[in-house]
């Protein structure tokens, strides 16, 4: 693993799209812990570069969504499998929304971009996650979006995956593998002003103690550990903008390209 120093001296350049042609196949992996960054990052790159923008995760939500919303208890492995099997889930562009959404998803025909954004998804996803029927369901998925977009088979440069295990095991072949990472409290702050901002109502004692068994359930669960890849960039993100984030990977993808 490659430890980016953190300096303020990086900005963004002036350009309105920072071309990465180098990049073979043309994926950028982001993994990281919950609250991290990494979907504000990976869609604020995805909009620099012209790549598409794919959180990984919401496809461990949209399940989540349908599992509790279905009745089933979590941690029924066998009927959670069947869901996932089952469930339907598209990701479209944000289109006429102006309500803040990267994309929107979609589980049959019903948009459930924020149901699957509440405390209630956070509290369930890991146990989902770890789910092996679940993993297999959607990581066919997952690789035939990346290397539909990764090799040149659409009207995008590239794509950008975002997730927990994407340098690790869904395209272990990405060039630019990026783990960000930030401290607990941190990643804490950042969830609980999140939540505010869409009028739930919080405690910051109870979204950080989520945030540390988030942590546990995530590092310690035996089918794809959230770690980092052997060549992953590792950016600690704690007292960094996203600005400087983004300008970080950008010098490391033009180095890679």
């Amino acid at each position: 693993m490659t430890h980016l120093v953190q300096t303020e001296q990086n900005a963004l350049p002036t350009a309105d799209l920072f071309p990465l042609t180098g990049l073979q196949p043309a994926i950028i992996a982001i993994d990281g812990p919950a609250a991290s960054g990494k979907s504000t990052v990976g869609y604020q790159l995805a909009q620099r570069t012209g790549f598409l923008f794919f959180d990984t995760g919401i496809l461990y939500r949209a399940v989540t969504w349908a599992v509790l919303n279905a009745g089933v208890a979590p941690h029924d492995e066998a009927a959670v499998g069947r869901i996932a099997e089952q469930t339907n889930i598209d990701i479209e562009a944000a289109g006429h929304h102006s309500d803040g959404r990267q994309n929107s998803v979609m589980v049959g025909q019903q948009d459930v971009t924020w149901q699957i954004r509440t405390p209630e998804i956070d509290q369930n996803v890991s146990a989902i996650a770890a789910n092996a029927l679940v993993r297999k369901a959607l990581l066919v998925q997952q690789r035939r979006i990346a290397l539909h977009y990764g090799n040149g088979r659409a009207e995008q440069p590239g794509i950008i995956l975002v997730g927990r295990d994407i340098g690790t095991v869904v395209a272990p072949e990405a060039p630019l593998k990026i783990y960000l990472n930030a401290s607990a409290e941190e990643r804490a702050r950042r969830r609980f002003h999140e939540q505010e901002a869409r009028g739930k109502s919080v405690n910051y004692a109870q979204v950080l103690e989520d945030i540390y068994r988030r942590d546990k359930l995530d590092s310690e669960r035996a089918l794809a550990p959230l770690r980092p890849a052997d060549d992953a960039i590792v950016i600690d993100t704690s007292t960094l903008s996203t600005s400087q984030v983004i300008a970080q990977i950008l010098a490391a993808a033009s180095g890679r390209a």
